[in-house]
């Protein structure tokens, strides 16, 4: 896709180093959109074009990237009134990189094919570090052709891309994959809390686990860089989304008759940040709701 005009819709936490990625390294032009003004003018003086509406965007795009907070707006800017179903013409491709439910992701491929419009769901992981510096991981669900073609773009934003299978695919693995990392966070949250009780110092004990068959993503970038530093800042990845995400993956082991009991259990802990008002610093802040209780 050498030369393809990019539009980017969504340049938040993520979607904003992604796009800044793509204006440095794609060949061609890029328009970004949000509602936002601020990482608009950013992006502005970086390079990328920036589009004063929705339907600007989409009339001027060959492909279109989406990194967008939830289901609703993923689907507001697809089908909703002068949407990307309406806008786009045949031969174009949507890929979608926000974390949205499957059953959406083949809803929207199926309208978007009708009208000769291609669509992939393209979720990331990853911190926004890694966006930051185009080591994202991404997994991608749709048509082997359409992801062989892609694969260059997403090369631009993620060091690893991984073909998950049909539409729809990438984002149950994405899901799967938070829903892992949310356990292992709490379960290192509460190995921190009693190691503390036990007079470990915490480095000690995150150093020793990291060398151990404990060892984790989990622990070295969230474990080290947020709770040993008690850092949870707001502007990362906040508890509300991971709320999000957990409700996406307990729908689908609901589906599957599968008692995700684990995820359900972090969920309740995620729901208590919320009522404590915490539900925009970074989750890992659930570490210091788990200290508070071994305390008592």
């Amino acid at each position: 896709m050498n030369g393809a005009r990019i539009g980017f819709v969504g340049v938040g936490v993520m979607g904003e180093p992604m796009c800044h990625n793509l204006v440095r390294r794609h060949d061609g032009p890029v328009t970004c959109y949000d509602l936002d003004p601020a990482p608009l003018a950013r992006l502005g003086e970086a390079g990328a074009r920036v589009a004063s509406s929705l339907a600007e965007l989409a009339d001027g795009a060959d492909v279109v990237f989406l990194s967008l907070p939830s289901d609703r707006e993923v689907r507001a800017v697809c089908a909703g009134d002068d949407g990307l179903i309406e806008r786009l013409g045949a031969g174009c491709a949507v890929v979608d990189a926000s974390t949205a439910p499957p059953a959406l992701a083949r809803e929207l491929a199926g309208a978007f094919g009708q009208r000769g419009i291609a669509f992939a769901d393209a979720p990331v992981a990853r911190t926004r570090q890694a966006a930051i510096d185009g080591t994202l991981s991404v997994m991608v669900g749709g048509d082997a052709a359409l992801v062989e073609r892609l694969r260059p773009l997403l090369g631009h934003v993620a060091s690893d891309v991984t073909h998950c299978g049909p539409v729809g695919s990438g984002q149950a693995v994405k899901i799967l994959n938070n829903m892992i990392l949310f356990q292992n966070v709490r379960a290192l949250a509460e190995g921190l809390a009693i190691a503390r009780r036990q007079g470990v110092a915490p480095g000690t004990f995150m150093e020793a686990v990291s060398r151990s068959s404990g060892d984790s993503f989990a622990l070295r970038s969230h474990g080290m860089k947020a709770m040993l530093p008690d850092r949870y800042p707001e502007g990362a990845f906040p508890v509300t989304y991971a709320i999000k995400d957990l409700d996406y993956a307990l729908e689908l082991a609901a589906e599957a008759g599968i008692d995700a009991a684990g995820a359900a259990l972090v969920k309740s802990l995620f729901d208590e940040a919320v009522e404590g008002g915490l539900g925009a610093r970074y989750h890992p802040v659930i570490a210091t709701l788990i200290d508070r209780k071994d305390a008592n």
